[in-house]
């Protein structure tokens, strides 16, 4: 059952990743967090994970918060305004995000696909053990 393990743990994988993207891009225009200034965009880092007997996979190794540079928009009568009447928006690109998501759904449909093809095989392998 070693591939269809792969292949669930790069569906997870995706399936994570897919979640980031979305926080992202609702997140794309917000102004100010809990921890201060603007929301910052997250990046998902995936490794390889090795079970007890030595078979491997693939996990979330973390999330971090990408520390490139906010743009910043002239808007005086914001709330989140600097003495200048500047605003740091988050350093969130739609267009970015959106060819992650792509990326990311691929990457789930190739896991899928080859989950199908694995229990295809075993069928297979069964069917032929019963003749």
């Amino acid at each position: 059952m070693d591939p269809i393990d792969v292949s669930a743990s790069g569906l997870a994988a995706q399936r994570q990743r897919l979640e980031v993207i979305a926080q992202n891009i609702a997140n794309a225009e917000t102004t100010r967090t809990p921890e201060g200034g603007p929301y910052r965009r997250q990046t998902i880092v995936f490794s390889e994970a090795l079970d007890s007997a030595g078979n491997s996979g693939v996990e979330v190794a973390g999330v971090l918060a990408d520390p490139g540079p906010g743009r910043k928009v002239h808007e005086p009568g914001h709330p989140d305004a600097d003495a200048e009447g500047y605003v740091e928006l988050p350093n969130v690109s739609a267009v970015e995000e959106m060819v992650d998501m792509i990326g990311a759904t691929r990457a789930y449909e190739a896991n899928i696909t080859a989950l199908n093809a694995t229990k295809s095989m075993i069928r297979k392998a069964l069917d032929i053990g019963r003749e």
